[in-house]
Formats: C-alpha cells, sequence, structure tokens
C-alpha cells in the first residue's frame, strides 16, 4: 500500500519544550496528509508508549517519530539507541530535531540509525516550514514499512 493511500499517519512527538509542541502540532494541522500526533514529554514516557505500559496500553504504533535529543529522564540518543536496537520498533522512521548543532550529537544519532538529523531553527517561520517537509517526505514521497 503507498503511503498517500493510508486514511492517516501516526506520528509520536517526544519533546518537552511547550512552544516547539504546539508550532509541530499547528504545521501537521496544516499539513496535506491527515496526521494524528500523540505527544509525549520525556524519554521514559515515550519508551512507555511504544512498549504500550500503562496509560498507554491502548496506542497504536506510530508511523514516524520525531525525538528530540535533549529530553529528561533517558535522553533522545538514550531512546533511539532502544528503539533501534529492537526488532518490534526497529522500522520505524526516527527523525531527530534538535536544536543541538553538536557534531557529536549528530555522528551519535546516525551511529544510532537515526533516518535523518533536523535542527530547529529559532525563527517560527522555518521551524513551521521543516515540519511541513518532514511530512510531505515521510507520507507523501517515501514508503513505510507496515
Amino acid at each position: 500500500m503507498k503511503n498517500k493511500d493510508l486514511k492517516s499517519a501516526h506520528i509520536l512527538l517526544v519533546e518537552d519544550n511547550e512552544g516547539d509542541i504546539v508550532l509541530t502540532l499547528e504545521a501537521f494541522e496544516e499539513s496535506k496528509a491527515k496526521t494524528e500526533v500523540s505527544v509525549v514529554r520525556n524519554g521514559r514516557e515515550a519508551l512507555e508508549f511504544l512498549y504500550k505500559k500503562g496509560k498507554y496500553q491502548n496506542v497504536k504504533k506510530p508511523d514516524l517519530i520525531l525525538l528530540d535529543i535533549n529530553i529528561p529522564i533517558f535522553n533522545g540518543h538514550e531512546v533511539l539507541q532502544l528503539i533501534k536496537e529492537d526488532s518490534d520498533l526497529k522500522r520505524i522512521p526516527v527523525v531527530m530535531l534538535t536544536t543541538s548543532s553538536s557534531h557529536t550529537d549528530i555522528q551519535r544519532a546516525y551511529d544510532n540509525h537515526s533516518n535523518s538529523y533536523i535542527m530547529k531553527s529559532l525563527d517560527m517561520e522555518e521551524f513551521f516550514e521543516a515540519i511541513v517537509k518532514i511530512e510531505e517526505f515521510w507520507f507523501q514521497v517515501a514508503t513505510l514499512a507496515d
């Protein structure tokens, strides 16, 4: 099945910055694809969501994960590593969406099999545009695994 034929795309946003959460949700509301965005605010919640534990027992598996590096409890690198080591989760594309321009963070993300690394712009319009491009690529251009 082509992604264009999907009824909706489910995105897991792992982000603790309230302003970035609001902007990201607004960008997806404006997008061409029908998207459902679930938001968790730290690494522990991300893992509970992905492993369907506690209050996340009935959630559906995301089609894409947008993962910030600088999140509490478990950082984005730790969460990414666990996702990509798990046979049930490793095919979910993970986009590192972060303010970090550190060469070390970029290398570590790709070493742990991040599907892409996007630096958040401090300019609101540029940030919004980046989110729209993420949606266009992953849900209109790319073909995702089941």
